[in-house]
């Protein structure tokens, strides 16, 4: 029974969760590259080029986190179908069972169909109990993934907005710090696209009790 409960909770948290991903705002472009057209320094037109690049990645990544964000909810709708029809199964065959031990009781002899249906609803339990864990387990690796993008979409967010300060304020050293939060967000976005997988062996050990 706990197994149900888990997977509708899960459902409920990931509909609560649940937020549209979105670039950098096109607003902070549009002024960069136009301090760039007035002004003549050659690092100005540096960082609005690699603004335009970083905005490129940022959409990339918001696009595989929407992605994630869906197959996740899928998967896990997926799981508490089966759950339900874990649930359905059990009910039916505890009828079974009330019935063969009324039968039991009167001395009757038992329905033969009646143990196969059983045996039948036994073998449909765990075949469905299976299948909801597998799919569990999937949209727990699709959230898990669309998290790791959500997070380089925050970086590459952050480095257009402290290159923009950088062309506001004319100070090299601002861009430089929205590079280094772009190198941030690629490293999350190469996580989440090549190695989903790569914390979490570290997460699972724990912390070691002397």
């Amino acid at each position: 029974m706990g197994e149900p409960l888990i997977a509708a909770a899960s459902v409920a948290g990931c509909n609560d969760g649940m937020e549209e991903i979105e670039p950098p705002t096109e607003q902070v472009q549009e002024e960069i590259h136009h301090h760039a057209h007035e002004s003549r320094e050659r690092w100005v037109s540096y960082v609005a080029l690699s603004s335009a690049l970083i905005a490129a990645l940022a959409a990339v990544c918001a696009l595989l986190a929407g992605h994630h964000a869906n197959e996740g909810m899928i998967e896990q709708l997926q799981a508490s179908d089966q759950w339900a029809y874990y649930q359905a199964k059990g009910i039916e065959g505890r009828v079974l069972e009330v019935e063969q031990n009324l039968l039991a009781a009167q001395g009757k002899p038992a329905n033969e169909a009646h143990a196969a249906k059983l045996h039948e609803y036994k073998e449909k339990r765990a075949e469905s109990s299976k299948e909801a864990a597998e799919k569990q387990e999937s949209a727990r690796q699709h959230m898990a993934r669309h998290v790791i993008f959500a997070q380089g979409v925050t970086m590459f967010q952050i480095a257009i907005a402290v290159a923009a300060i950088s062309v506001l304020t004319r100070r090299t050293w601002f861009w430089y710090v929205g590079l280094a939060f772009a190198a941030v967000g690629i490293f999350f976005l190469l996580h989440g696209w090549l190695f989903p997988h790569l914390f979490e062996a570290a997460r699972g050990a724990g912390p070691v009790m002397g």
